[in-house]
This record gives C-alpha cells, structure tokens and sequence, in this order.
C-alpha cells in the first residue's frame, strides 16, 4: 500500500535522487540468465530489472520501503553484479542496489545476525577479540570436526555448521595436503632465479579486517611476491576496513566514515598503487568518489585520489603486459573461480589467469560457471542458509567436476564459502589465493634469499 508521504521525504533523497539512473533500464532480459538468484528461483521480482522496477515504484510512490515485495526481492540479492557484465544499456545496478538497501534499512532494521556482523566489523574492541578467539578455536581443529559431524538441517545448527566450515577453511594447508609427496624445500627443485627486476615504484597494501585477522599470510605473501618484483612496499598506518560489507547492506553512513579514514591514511603516503588482494574492498574503494559525493563533497578529491590508485595484486603483476617473476614449478592442478567482484566489479578478468598461467608446471583447468557467484557475497551464505546453499552447492559440484586439488579466487570471502562448501561435502581440494601459490613458487626457488 503507497504512503501518502512524498517520495523525495519519505526516503531521505538516497533512491529518489537516483531516478534518471533508474531510467537507463530498457527491460530488455539480458541479465536474467546472468542472475544467480533468477535462474534459481525463476521469479521476475528476483531479478535485476525486476529489482529496478521495484526501486522505480517506490520512488514514485507506488510501493512503500517497508512492503514485503520491496524488502525481500532487494535482501535476496546477492549484489554480485553480473548483470553489469551483460547489460546493453550501463545500469549501474551495484550503485543503485547499495542506495535501495539503504532505503530498505531505514525503513525495517534487518536480521539480528546481520546486524551483529556489521556492527563487529565497526567496532575494533569487539571485532579483534571475536577474530582472535575464531583463530585460536581455529587452530584447535575444532571447527573441521564440527563441519563434518553436524547435521545441517533446521537454521540454528545449519548455521553453525557452515560457521564452523568457513572458519576451518580459513586456515592454510598443512604441508603435504596439496603435494603428493610434500612441499619441497626453498630451492630443492634445482632452479635458478631470475635475476632481483630493477626497482619499479612505491606501493601500499590494505590490510582489510577479516583478510588481516583470518588471512593474514595472505598479505604477507602479497608483501613479499611484490617485493620479488621491484616494488617497495610502504607501511601505511592509521587504515582501516574499507567499508564493503556496510555499503553492501545499504548502512552507508558508516562506509562513508570508513572511506574518509582510509583517504586521510593513504593519501600522505604519496604512493604510486594502493594494491588489494581482497576483490571486495578493491571494488569499494575503487567507487569511493560516488560514495563519498553524495554526503561530503570536499572529500571527493580525495577519495578520487584513492579510487585512481586501486589496483587488485594481479593487475600489478600481469597486467598492461607485464609478468611477473618466474619462480620454480608448482606441479599442481588448479582451477581459477573468479570473484564477483573482481570480474564484474572491477572487470578484471585476464590478470589473474596470466598470473597462474606464469607458474612453471602447474595445471590449470576449466572450471564450469568460474564466472558465477559462489553464493557467499559478504555476509550472505550465513544470513540466507538455503538460498546461499544452493548457489554455493553448485559450485562445489563444479569443482568436483573439474578434478582439481586446488581452487584460486582472490576474495576471503569467497574462499570461506567454496572452502566451507568443499569440506561439508567431503571434497579433497584446497581453497587458496593466487598470490599465495605464486608466493609458493618463489620459495621453493630460492627467489626470497635474493631479495
């Protein structure tokens, strides 16, 4: 039932100034096909350009923010942006998406369990504790244990089954789980290094909140590959989360509040990349100039500072025709599964092929549906448990299907979910970043002595 409140009021401006990007939606399907929830629920109200006519009837009116049709068809998106991929026309369905949710927000607070995540993330002296119990129970092997042994009906236990899955899937391989015979020791392979590349520029890297606490060899590996290829790392104090996840569940407020901290840390350093190795927060602080215009214009300089100086670990590495370092053969077979938010995000697709495929012996084979979401996208494979499943159960069906030992997506969150959903279904396989097998690679050639 419509309100009889204005629009322009009743929203606050943040979708109903958005109507002329609205209009770029001619209707004309591409992106159903290209929509994971779509294809599996079959529903109109469950696509992209049913979800943009939702966002229409509310500016105009027609539907209020707290209807069931407009909460649910928007909370059940997983926001991974596919349809830009395919859309004729440029809608910027992830903008929008993250200004409807705000709408949406406002209007009915969301799931306890969604509120708990975010606001942890927001909250250092709750978030680091929380991170540093999830290792230590982590390294107990409890979780691994509980992701087998309990049963995955009923919401509450299914819930923690996968909490417990994620959080096992989080931790490194153990030496001799992805080599049949173990890894070798640095430089036991009998290759020579390359010789140290002439200095290349100054780089920062952020480190992110759960990609610092849960995968933080992950950015040490990022430290020290970067170094093998000539460039200086800068340590960069006074950084913090970069905001995805809140933008993502429409709180964009407190994204805002993150991106200007980040500005205000990263811009003295004078650096010449600001280089991710989480696709996700590599999409936020790349859209940091529209985040930050609509609420504190003079900072726009600043975030278009940052924004311009993004680039995800593999761009840096293998893009724009370059390669990196060549390190010693990785005799594993491998498939890559491209994160959202890197393919359709950002659209950078080739990089992190060229970056496996420089890896001396290692095998890297065709994944079906690499282009799809993994059903995790930020907090979701926990807060929408059947849907998610379903999503991240095909995903696991196409690793099996591969015959890989080893899958590579850089996201900590998509490794979680495709780690979490390998090991509930009792699948053999690793989940790792690419960083960390090219990393691999320079340690077992000796390139770290050099260096």
């Amino acid at each position: 039932m419509a309100s009889d409140v204005q629009p322009e009021a009743r929203l606050g401006g943040a979708l109903a100034r958005q109507a002329e990007r609205l209009s770029h939606c001619v209707h004309c399907g591409f992106c159903l096909p290209a929509c994971p929830t779509y294809t599996r629920l079959g529903d109109e109200a469950d696509s992209p350009r049913g979800r943009l006519h939702l966002m229409g009837a509310v500016v105009e009116g027609r539907l209020a923010p707290d209807s069931a049709a407009f909460q649910e068809h928007l909370d059940r998106c997983l926001g991974c942006r596919a349809c830009e991929s395919v859309c004729p026309s440029g809608v910027e369905y992830g903008f929008l998406l993250e200004r409807a949710r705000e709408v949406a927000v406002n209007a009915r607070p969301p799931s306890l369990l969604q509120r708990f995540l975010l606001g942890a993330v927001e909250r250092p002296l709750l978030f680091r504790p929380w991170m540093w119990g999830s290792r230590l129970l982590r390294a107990t092997g409890l979780p691994a244990l509980l992701a087998r042994r309990l049963p995955g009906r009923g919401r509450v236990l299914g819930t923690l089954r996968l909490g417990m899955a994620m959080l096992a899937a989080s931790a490194p391989a153990r030496p001799g789980e992805v080599d049949e015979g173990g890894r070798g020791e640095a430089g036991a392979q009998g290759v020579s290094p390359e010789s140290p590349p002439e200095p290349r520029g100054r780089v920062a890297i952020l480190r992110g909140c759960v990609q610092d606490q849960l995968f933080r060899r992950v950015n040490r590996a990022t430290v020290r590959v970067l170094e093998a290829n000539g460039w200086e790392v800068v340590e960069v104090s006074g950084q913090g989360c970069c905001g995805a996840l809140h933008a993502h569940g429409g709180r964009l407020s407190e994204a805002r509040a993150m991106a200007r901290r980040n500005v205000g840390a990263f811009q003295p350093s004078r650096v010449d990349h600001v280089v991710l190795n989480a696709a996700g927060c590599g999409a936020a602080m790349r859209e940091y100039p529209h985040l930050l215009e609509e609420d504190d214009p003079g900072a726009v300089e600043g975030g278009r500072w940052l924004g311009s100086r993004v680039l995800d670990v593999s761009e840096l590495l293998a893009g724009n025709g370059r390669r990196p370092r060549t390190g010693a053969p990785v005799p594993w077979q491998v498939a890559y599964d491209a994160p959202c938010h890197l393919l359709h995000g950002q659209r950078v697709a080739h990089p992190p092929l060229r970056l496996l495929r420089s890896i001396p012996a290692l095998e890297l084979r065709e994944m079906e549906g690499a282009d799809e979401c993994c059903g995790g996208a930020g907090v979701y494979g926990l807060t929408h448990l059947e849907l998610g499943g379903r999503i991240g159960g095909d995903k696991v069906e196409a690793v099996r299907r591969s015959g890989a030992r080893v899958v590579a997506t850089g996201n900590p969150g998509c490794i979680m979910q495709i780690g979490a959903g390998l090991r509930m279904a009792g699948i053999r396989a690793h989940v790792m970043h690419p960083i960390e097998i090219l990393d691999e690679s320079y340690r077992r050639s000796g390139i770290y002595r050099d260096t």
